[in-house]
């Protein structure tokens, strides 16, 4: 990757250890970054992933590989998922939309994001609402998830290693009691 001539002046960014290995920080900024390119973005989310995770300070590999929640086979599950959660919030009928949210639309303000979803209509739109709603809400979960996760794993290899190191000690002191009352009985 150092050696390629598109990536050369940013490859120290991206070959810096603390992006690749797993901490207590890094970890929970990646996967809240992999979720957020993964709901936001259609195409290029694992490039825009890593990306993000150089200035975020981010776990690189795990932004990559959460991306792919959303993958061709799982994609059209999101889709109805985002069409719902877009619908429940907005409260809009996807049959008729009137009101003042048809006056905004006819204001022009909206003419180019209108004109990217023109064929598709109402639902296309909650949709995409629905997306960003998503990605929002998935990567402040996974961040809080992931972060609890860390710390209960990180308490059990603690605990774990307390209990061996007290085993070990309790074994040492009666190897050396043992010892002592050797040592008094020859003596």
């Amino acid at each position: 990757m150092a050696e390629n001539k598109y990536l050369k002046p940013i490859a120290h960014r991206f070959l810096s250890p603390e992006l690749w290995r797993f901490t207590r920080r890094s970890v929970p900024r990646g996967v809240a970054l992999g979720l957020f390119a993964g709901f936001i973005i259609p195409v290029g989310q694992v490039f825009v992933a890593a990306f993000l995770a150089l200035p975020a300070r981010a776990n690189v590999p795990l932004a990559a590989l959460l991306t792919f929640v959303t993958n061709p086979f799982t994609f059209p599950f999101w889709a109805w998922v985002a069409n719902r959660v877009g619908a429940f919030i907005l409260k809009i009928d996807t049959a008729a939309i009137g009101g003042a949210a048809q006056a905004e639309m006819a204001s022009g303000r909206w003419t180019w994001f209108v004109a990217m979803f023109e064929g598709a209509g109402v639902t296309v739109l909650v949709t995409v609402f629905g997306f960003i709603v998503l990605s929002i809400v998935t990567s402040a979960i996974g961040y809080v998830l992931s972060g609890m996760i860390w710390r209960v794993m990180v308490g059990r290899r603690r605990s774990r290693r307390l209990k061996l190191l007290t085993v070990r000690m309790e074994q040492q002191l009666k190897h050396a009691e043992a010892r002592t009352e050797t040592k008094a009985s020859e003596a």
